[in-house]
């Protein structure tokens, strides 16, 4: 969530007040909003994108609910030492969460382990131990509109008998501290990005938010005029009418067996009334097509915490499969592959397919990804029920990305084309008319500039470093992932190093590089990999001939605060994932919608940014998917590049002599083993193409008029790439409510109209 305090200033339309208002005790707003600790209660894309999303939702006047975790630790604080990531805890409440309300009233009963008891009556979990959840609530203020939705974060509770009712043999002081045990739930943040960690803990979590919202959802649905109670059961018809409830990639996929054990073991409902509705109320994201980020739990650790879950799944799965073997008879191979449940070595369960057999919806978050999904991942699924399978490209708020990290651009575009964009991103497009007007052009050049001096005295200030503020500003900052091929930045910084080295007099467009993201702890690849862009960071750097000219900065702990501050900064933005694995991508388009410049590979949201500004405005280079598919057909030799392109051969050459680390020669071995004999990411196979490509990029850098044109046509095309487009896809394809632009009166002003004649709108 990054910080909230100049969010809800300028979402309520407050800040010029707020501004004078501080101004005048003697104060500094910056000072002031500096200050607080970004939330940072999820992992890269992923976590900001739920962000986002409900910024736009309260924007757009739905009623809906973010549900999460109140994680007591968040994701890590990234110090470098010595060119090391080190992980710190990031203790985010020491200091309290003023924005943040505890509502003890609404405390929930999370049960876990027991056993299954079936008995006439009709099926009991029993025995279990029993971890309660306090939801404190956080307002989602809207832009502008009066509206204000909840994030409910849950956090983990022992209940006060906690180890004292059971069997005790007197140790009242170990109960009481045991009860960590349970309130460790909610204590940290798993930090992987992209790669599932099998681990109890985590999916103790992942059932602790599903339990705890799934209850607060009926409660509120029972509370509601629709849970019309017959006698004394309600009747669940008008659910899916009622409720719409989107699984966040598969983390909280257990959801679908807990709502189906709440309508069968405890509301009684016959299993295929509660299945129907099941299906209706679900629909499922999926995030990544990385096979090591897929979830897949072993049935044995699933069978300890959650038994009756598991045997729901079974039945899923058993209703399922006899489905298929209907329509393809004798089909077995088919059967294996759309099973809920692998087999072979340890049983595990897909939870990818648990979420598209129990979602009416399922969708992907880039065209291209959407593709991938139906065609390959879940190609099986996807043939069976083709309409299920539905794309909704990623965006993100205009009113972080812009009006707030970019005060001088968004007021620049104001006078332009008015002010109404905010909410209407696709207004945008009247920029194409000031493409070709000079005053505009130096106008919008000036800003870029503008940020940058602030950016370069923050760097200044914080590295020791003395940058040129009139060299590009080349940005590449996202999580530290193979994939995203943060080396093959690193092996164009060297090159670019050896170019000037070999010829110091030649013309070379100044670049300050700047590389910043989070390694997962455990990702020991991701760690070198920051490891090496320190230490060719460190020879560059200090090497006299080379100057001003270049410059490498690691960015140390990158994050969303961190993030307002480079993105209005960058001329350039490092979008080089190799194509097909970067499902989206988000950080692209805040770099576009910011006066960057785009490099990058057609792949995940890069794709439409092309198709929308015009293949020729933005720098794309290498393998399309298409390529790399045959690649992989003929078999990738990477000693084939490095045999052919000399300075390819130069810079691994310098990397494993330990040119850049010359205190240990072969620190870097493992990093060029991998490239060598296992890159999954073909990082040598598009090299040649991305230097090339930015060989074009300097040489326009170098017209300054003709850049400022290419960025202008850039903004003017970003306003697909607002979430409230993405939101009211959702809204239209997937949660079938209509979004409402009515401001709502202000709490000052008397309500006209009777409370109970509003329309009818499904919570999302």
């Amino acid at each position: 969530m990054g910080r909230t305090l100049q969010n809800t200033m300028i979402n309520l339309g407050l800040q010029n007040a707020c501004d004078e208002a501080i101004y005048q005790l003697g104060l500094d707003m910056e000072e002031l909003e500096e200050i607080e600790e970004d939330a940072g209660l999820g992992n890269g894309g992923l976590g900001r994108l739920a962000a986002c999303f409900l910024d736009s939702m309260a924007t757009l006047g739905l009623a809906a609910y973010g549900y999460g975790i109140r994680y007591e630790y968040g994701i890590f604080n990234q110090k470098i030492r010595d060119g090391w990531q080190v992980e710190e805890a990031d203790d985010w409440l020491r200091h309290g969460n003023p924005w943040e309300k505890a509502r003890p009233e609404y405390m929930l009963p999370v049960h876990f382990y027991g056993r299954v008891e079936h008995a006439a009556t009709g099926t009991k979990w029993v025995d279990t131990q029993v971890v309660l959840a306090l939801p404190y609530d956080t307002p989602v203020p809207g832009y502008m509109n009066n509206t204000v939705n909840t994030m409910r974060l849950w956090s983990a509770r022992a209940p006060n008998d906690f180890n004292l009712r059971d069997f005790n043999i007197g140790d009242y002081i170990q109960a009481v501290l045991d009860r960590n045990l349970a309130e460790n739930i909610s204590r940290v943040l798993y930090p992987n990005d992209n790669f599932f960690e099998g681990k109890e803990l985590r999916l103790k979590q992942e059932y602790f938010v599903v339990a705890a919202t799934l209850q607060d959802i009926i409660r509120r649905f029972k509370a509601s005029k629709f849970g019309s109670t017959d006698s004394v059961r309600t009747v669940f018809d008008s659910f899916p009418d009622q409720v719409a409830i989107q699984l966040n990639d598969t983390h909280p996929a257990m959801a679908i067996p807990e709502l189906m054990r709440i309508f069968m073991d405890i509301e009684k409902l016959p299993w295929n009334k509660a299945w129907d509705i099941t299906k209706r109320t679900f629909a499922y994201t999926n995030h990544t097509v990385l096979p090591e980020a897929l979830e897949r739990w072993p049935v044995d650790l699933v069978e300890k915490l959650l038994p009756r879950h598991l045997q729901i799944i079974y039945e899923i799965n058993q209703r399922h499969l006899d489905h298929i073997a209907s329509l393809f008879p004798n089909d077995v191979d088919r059967l294996r592959r759309m099973s809920l449940i692998e087999e072979g070595g340890i049983k595990r369960i897909n939870m990818a397919h648990l979420c598209i057999v129990g979602s009416h919806a399922v969708n992907g978050v880039a065209k291209i990804h959407s593709e991938i999904v139906k065609t390959q991942v879940f190609q099986d699924f996807a043939a069976l029920e083709p309409e299920k399978f539905q794309n909704k490209t990623n965006g993100i708020t205009p009113r972080r990305w812009l009006l707030l990290c970019n005060p001088g651009l968004a007021e620049l575009i104001a006078e332009k084309i008015g002010e109404d964009y905010v909410r209407d991103l696709s207004q945008l497009t009247k920029l194409h008319e000031f493409v070709d007007d000079d005053l505009f052009i130096r106008e919008v050049a000036k800003v870029k500039q503008e940020n940058k001096v602030k950016f370069a005295l923050y760097l200044e200030k914080e590295y020791k470093v003395k940058i040129n503020s009139s060299s590009m500003f080349d940005v590449h900052v996202k999580r530290i992932h193979e994939y995203k091929r943060q080396l093959m930045n690193c092996l164009h910084i060297i090159t670019m190093y050896n170019r000037i080295r070999r010829d110091p007099a030649k013309l070379f467009v100044p670049r300050t590089v700047i590389i910043g993201g989070k390694a997962a702890p455990g990702y020991h690849m991701a760690k070198m990999i920051i490891k090496l862009i320190n230490a060719v960071g460190q020879v560059v750097n200090n090497d006299p001939v080379v100057g001003s000219k270049l410059k490498v900065i690691f960015l140390e702990n990158y994050r969303v605060s961190l993030a307002e501050k480079v993105i209005p900064a960058t001329d350039l933005s490092e979008q080089i994932s190799t194509a097909g694995t970067e499902a989206s991508g988000t950080g692209n388009m805040k770099f576009m919608l910011n006066g960057a410049l785009t490099i990058g590979t057609m792949d995940g949201a890069n794709v439409e940014m092309a198709e929308e500004a015009g293949e020729e405005n933005l720098f794309i280079f290498g393998m399309r998917v298409e390529d790399v598919t045959e690649l992989d057909r003929e078999g990738y030799n990477a000693q084939k590049y490095y045999d052919r392109l000399p300075e390819l051969k130069q810079a691994i050459d310098q990397i494993k002599s330990g040119f850049f680390s010359p205190e240990e020669p072969d620190l870097f071995k493992d990093v060029v083993n991998m490239l060598f004999h296992h890159d999954r990411f073909k990082v040598f196979a598009d090299y040649e193409a991305y230097v090339k490509c930015q060989e074009k990029v300097s040489e326009l850098y170098l017209n300054s008029k003709a850049w400022t044109k290419m960025v202008i046509k850039n903004i003017a095309a970003a306003g697909k790439f607002s979430s409230d487009r993405t939101i009211k896809e959702y809204a239209r394809d997937i949660w079938h409510v209509e979004p409402s632009d009515l401001k709502i009166p202000p709490p000052n002003e008397p309500r006209d109209a009777v409370e109970d004649k509003t329309p009818n709108g499904t919570a999302a």
